[in-house]
């Protein structure tokens, strides 16, 4: 039953006419009721046509606009907009706001001695990834000083957005080369505080439910993880509970889980203070937070292509065909596979087909795996070698 049906339903539960039909025959038992006498009240009479008319289509006009205007906006489910935040302002919640991704990234310089500066604004590029390019800009000054080959920059994202939460390695091109710098790359868990969109309504109407379930006096799985999801970067189905008493009676685990990206120490640190040291957990509990524990695969695909390509297409399919395997395994998001997840079975031949449906020259897609079935862990590319034959 679609909602408008469910509203309509609803409506001629409580006795309001909901057709055209309806309301005219109320309106003329109203007037046969008031003995209204009319000598042109024939169903020919253009007159009568025209005040039946007047009457009933306006009464039609506000009973579709209750139906599929007001009612929605009434109900948590088919809210949006302003009354979705009105909802959530109910439970105390506000919508999360898009903000820029920030972190560390390396870079890496051929000879160790002496001194070098790394300016401030200095961009940093990932390759182009389904014909787009992130950029990242270094907040500060670093100094390589003498004796350091490596040394840590802090950089913001130059638009908001979670597609800039790149996986580890993605960040690696200097579109102005730095004299004696010879490599730049994002390491794993480099993000300090993730990028974010603004919250999708279903994300959203998500924490409101639990915002529902968590208020009573106990500290339930609910209570923590609304705390949680309320961390940008967070959605509410991301975040697991081993409830299984880890670590002795009255404890618990928490892992949370990123769409793209790995979380740094620091943010789960924040996450652990909150409930921790801010008195935000019951009388007796111990919850311990930790990032998503992973699993690691080596991946090797083989794509068959159409004859007669040339060599800088068959790169070209090279390169989006990791990326879109990459974005399965949670790397990036400028591709829509299906998602790896904990407590899943991960089908290659499913994966194969999405491949199939996203790059029209394929023909054939050959894995070494055909599943991988994670727990309470999420599976992550080890080493992925892709050959176009």
């Amino acid at each position: 039953m679609s909602e408008q049906e469910l509203f309509t339903n609803l409506l001629k539960e409580g006795g309001v006419p909901t057709t055209e039909e309806e309301v005219r025959t109320i309106f003329e038992g109203d007037v046969d009721e008031e003995k209204v006498a009319f000598t042109n009240k024939r169903d020919i009479s253009p007159w009568w046509r025209m005040v039946t008319e007047l009457i009933t289509t306006p009464v039609i006009w506000l009973i579709r606009a209750l139906i599929k205007s007001v009612m929605p906006q009434m109900f948590v489910k088919t809210a949006s907009g302003e009354f979705l935040a009105l909802h959530a302002d109910g439970v105390n919640l506000e919508p999360k706001q898009k903000g820029k991704a920030r972190g560390f990234v390396q870079f890496t310089r051929a000879d160790s001695s002496g001194s070098l500066d790394v300016v401030q604004n200095t961009a940093i590029q990932s390759p182009v990834i389904n014909g787009r390019v992130y950029t990242l800009r270094t907040t500060a000054k670093v100094t390589f000083t003498d004796g350091l080959e490596t040394v840590l920059a802090p950089v913001e994202a130059e638009e908001a957005g979670s597609a800039y939460n790149l996986a580890a390695g993605y960040y690696s091109v200097l579109p102005v080369l730095l004299p004696g710098v010879i490599a730049v790359t994002n390491l794993s868990n480099w993000l300090t505080h993730p990028g974010t969109d603004d919250e999708d309504p279903e994300e959203l109407r998500k924490r409101i439910r639990t915002q529902y379930q968590a208020v009573n006096q106990w500290h339930t799985d609910a209570v923590y993880r609304s705390l949680i999801a309320g961390f940008d970067g967070v959605n509410d189905e991301n975040v697991f509970f081993n409830s299984d008493a880890p670590r002795g009676p009255g404890t618990a685990d928490a892992y949370v889980m990123f769409e793209i990206g790995n979380p740094d120490a620091t943010f789960i640190q924040s996450i652990q203070r909150k409930i921790s040291d801010e008195g935000n957990h019951g009388h007796g509990d111990d919850l311990k937070v930790f990032p998503m524990p992973e699993s690691q695969h080596d991946i090797t695909v083989t794509v068959y292509a159409i004859d007669g390509l040339s060599g800088d297409t068959k790169d070209h399919i090279k390169a989006d065909v990791e990326h879109f395997i990459r974005a399965a395994f949670r790397e990036n998001q400028d591709y829509k596979p299906t998602l790896v997840k904990p407590w899943s079975r991960f089908s290659f031949s499913f994966l194969g087909g999405e491949l199939h449906n996203q790059f029209e020259l394929l023909r054939g897609v050959d894995f070494n795996l055909d599943y991988i079935v994670s727990q309470m862990n999420l599976p992550r590319i080890n080493s992925l070698t892709v050959t176009v034959a």
